[in-house]
């Protein structure tokens, strides 16, 4: 089920932008294969054509990809940090352009919308979508900055970064008045014990 559905969704994302077709089609008959535990791995060959289908078993798979549950809804926001959690082994040829394609293949939204409700119905859902999704960011940012401010001056539940730096600065400072007063109290007990 979810292999085909995957399937599916990949080989459309493919055909709605034949140039990442293109680029998958020199390395028709290997395969690719996905490893996310506790999900199903799956595993899709690379056709004549440059899109995907099912791997047959006898069939070694030329690239395997690892991640992590975690990993993987920030992989789908194309979170660049997510990436370098990603384990891959095999092809080095193959992974590039496995990795090109994940960095810039995206779904053209507007395009399916306008197959079903027509070009000027999905322009607008699709502008609309996209303002909600700056809006969206744009309330976060705002609401984080907020929090941030509120816990630093009205309600000081973090330390403004100055604070910090000068509690640093007067511990440091204390640390080698300590050290300064007890080598000078060696300094005036040492002649003592000699007498």
């Amino acid at each position: 089920m979810i292999e085909r559905s995957a399937l599916a969704a990949l080989n459309h994302l493919l055909e709605q932008q034949p140039w990442a077709a293109e680029r998958l089609r020199p390395f028709a008959g290997q395969a690719v294969e996905f490893r996310c535990p506790p999900f199903p791995d799956l595993r899709f060959a690379i056709t004549d054509n440059g899109l995907l289908d099912r791997a047959q078993a006898e069939t070694a798979s030329a690239l395997v990809v690892k991640l992590t549950p975690g990993t993987l809804p920030f992989l789908l926001a194309r979170d660049e940090t997510a990436r370098k959690r990603v384990e891959i082994e095999g092809s080095a040829d193959l992974a590039g352009a496995v990795d090109y394609l994940f960095r810039h293949l995206s779904w053209d939204f507007e395009e399916d919308l306008s197959k079903a409700f027509g070009d000027i119905v999905a322009h607008r859902l699709a502008s609309g979508g996209k303002a909600l999704a700056a809006w969206q960011r744009d309330a976060g940012l705002r609401l984080a900055e907020s929090l941030a401010e509120y816990w630093t001056e009205e309600q000081p539940l973090l330390a403004r970064p100055a604070d910090v730096e000068n509690f640093c600065r007067s511990v440091d400072t204390l640390r080698d008045d300590v050290a300064r007063l007890e080598r000078r109290i060696q300094h005036l007990s040492g002649p003592s014990k000699h007498r």
